[in-house]
């Protein structure tokens, strides 16, 4: 991935109850990190997310989450989550993201996440709406791939 491409990044700190018994973060802690700063993109771009929006504005699934462990982060390291929507189709969208040790900027690790947009009432996939569309496009130009959602492949 390239990092030039991303427009957003959040800082968080390891803490110890992310550690597991080999003494560095445990896998499963990653896929938080990444969900943290996909969150803070979305607040930071306007599509705000919060307890109205989760429970009837917007439905959205995480349909599949791919993570390239890199390098081990450990306790007391603060790591930076770069996040980006990446590619914004017809039901879904991607988000990218990039996890490195802040001060040394070791890539930690890589993720991709899949999103579906999905009709409140149905449940059922649904376009992706064109209010998100702008922001996001407002936000990343040309480094985000926007379908036209009239345009069925």
């Amino acid at each position: 991935m390239d990092k030039r491409r991303f427009h957003h990044s959040t800082t968080i700190t390891v803490r110890n109850y992310e550690i597991d018994w080999q003494g560095v973060v445990h896998n499963a802690v990653y896929l938080h990190y990444f969900d943290v700063g996909r969150i803070e993109y979305l607040n930071h771009v306007g599509a705000t997310v919060d307890i109205n929006t989760i429970n009837h504005a917007s439905k959205v699934v995480l349909a599949r989450n791919e993570i390239d462990y890199l390098k081990p982060a450990r306790f007391g390291e603060v790591l930076r989550v770069h996040s980006r929507v990446a590619l914004i189709s017809n039901t879904s969208f991607i988000f990218e993201g990039i996890l490195e040790v802040d001060d040394s900027k070791e890539t930690v690790a890589e993720n991709r996440g899949v999103i579906v947009w999905l009709d409140e009432r149905t449940g059922k996939p649904a376009r992706v709406p064109e209010h998100f569309r702008k922001l996001v496009g407002a936000h990343e130009g040309t480094d985000c791939v926007i379908q036209d959602p009239t345009i069925t492949v």
